[in-house]
Parts: structure tokens; C-alpha cells; sequence
């Protein structure tokens, strides 16, 4: 069943979890959320469309506990994700207003990409009653799978199925289902590379896919750049 992210999702973390002991899903979600508040980077790229080859410039800055995605082309836009509350609020800001992205604009795309305002929430890391579901690897790593179930209405997805490194508490991967089990998004981080002795993001997909069908119908990437030397 249903999701991977992220963001993700969303990362690549630079936390070093606990893997002699089994832990809890509750424990492994908790992992990931520090592993997304806890980084200090400042990253510039892109957000490229797969079938147009269509490009939005970003900015990804991460710290004191906050993401923001801030992106140039008219009309700029920050995304900000704000980690000092739990759950994580997701704020928008344009013409230098600033405001809490409301729940009926979660499914929204951003930037008319393969991405929405709930993907970059991360708002299903708090779902509660996570189960775990087993392990499996990916890209080689041993990885946590945990399935969180959406409490309400309100959001794109049903539920969510995120694969978690066992050795970083980073997010490798996820998938997102709609009321009729169905994967509709999924995304994972496919490269990282090494920022200041640190694991960062490299290039993460996001794909689109018709629940009738399981056909691709979008895919977006997310490509940073390596930072320059000072």
C-alpha cells in the first residue's frame, strides 16, 4: 500500500540513529523530523519538469530549525517549513505578505510541478499511530518502512508508506495513496553528495501517477548544486 517522501520526500540527513536495538514507528518518525530540522546548509538549484524540460531556479536554505524554498522567476515565492512547532507549519510568502498555507491548498501544485504544498509539509510525519511495516533496501541501505495513516480529510493522500535509513534516520523514499489504496505520488532521493563533512541533497524525484492505470503521468526533479569553495 501507499506512500514513500520526501521529503525527503525530502533529504538526505546527516543523523546517526541508533540500529542495534529495533525501534519503534513512533521512534523512526521522530528520527526523521530531526534529521530534516537539525541540518544547517545554504543550497542553490532547480526544479526541472521531466517532459518539458522547464525550469524553476531555488534557493534551499535549512537552519535555526527552518527549511525555506525560495524561488526567483515572477512571482517569487518563499515556502517556508517552520520546525519549532509540532507539527511543522508550512508557511507562503509573497509581495512580502506571509501566511500559513491553508489545508485546501495542500493538493495544489507549487510552481506547476510534479510536487504540492503537501509534500513540502511533510505534514504526514505527524500522523499519529504510525505502524512499521518491515524493512527493505534501498540503493543498497537497509531501510524502515512505516505506514501513516491521514487522521482527516483535509490533504491529497490517504496515507503514506516513507522508507527510513536505518543508519542516518534520513528519508530515502515514499509513496502516497489515495481513499481507494492507490498510489498516486511517490518520490526519492536518488543522489546526495557531501556538504561540509555532511550528507546533503543532490537530486530528489517527484512522480505523478494515474491511480487507474499506475502510468507515470509527471515527474519532477529537484537538483541542487554542489556549493562553491570559499
Amino acid at each position: 500500500m501507499k506512500f514513500i517522501i520526501l521529503a525527503t520526500l525530502l533529504f538526505a540527513s546527516s543523523l546517526q540513529a541508533s540500529a542495534a536495538q529495533p525501534k519503534t514507528a513512533e521512534q523512526i518518525l521522530l528520527d526523521v523530523r530531526q534529521s530534516y530540522a537539525g541540518q544547517n546548509q545554504k543550497l542553490q538549484g532547480e526544479l526541472r519538469d521531466s517532459d518539458s524540460g522547464r525550469t524553476e531556479p531555488l534557493e534551499l536554505t535549512m537552519g535555526n530549525q527552518i527549511m525555506s524554498f525560495l524561488f526567483t522567476n515572477p512571482p517569487p515565492e518563499t515556502i517556508r517549513l517552520d520546525f519549532n512547532t509540532s507539527p511543522a507549519k508550512l508557511y507562503q510568502v509573497r509581495s512580502g505578505t506571509s501566511k500559513q498555507v491553508p489545508s485546501s491548498q495542500l493538493g495544489s501544485q507549487v510552481r506547476g510541478m510534479d510536487l504540492n504544498y503537501e509534500d513540502l509539509s511533510l505534514g504526514f510525519l505527524y500522523w499519529p499511530r504510525p505502524q512499521l511495516m518491515g524493512e527493505a533496501r534501498v540503493s543498497g541501505q537497509k531501510c524502515w518502512i512505516v505506514r501513516v495513516m491521514n487522521p482527516g480529510r483535509q490533504g491529497p493522500y490517504y496515507a503514506v508508506d516513507i522508507w527510513v535509513h536505518q543508519a542516518s534516520g534520513g528519508a530515502a523514499k515514499m509513496a502516497a495513496y489515495d481513499r481507494s489504496s492507490k498510489v498516486i505520488k511517490r518520490y526519492e532521493v536518488t543522489k546526495i553528495q557531501k556538504v561540509n563533512g555532511t550528507n546533503a541533497l543532490k537530486e530528489l524525484r517527484f512522480e505523478t501517477l494515474d491511480p487507474a492505470s499506475g502510468k507515470i503521468q509527471g515527474r519532477t526533479y529537484m537538483k541542487m548544486n554542489k556549493p562553491a569553495k570559499p
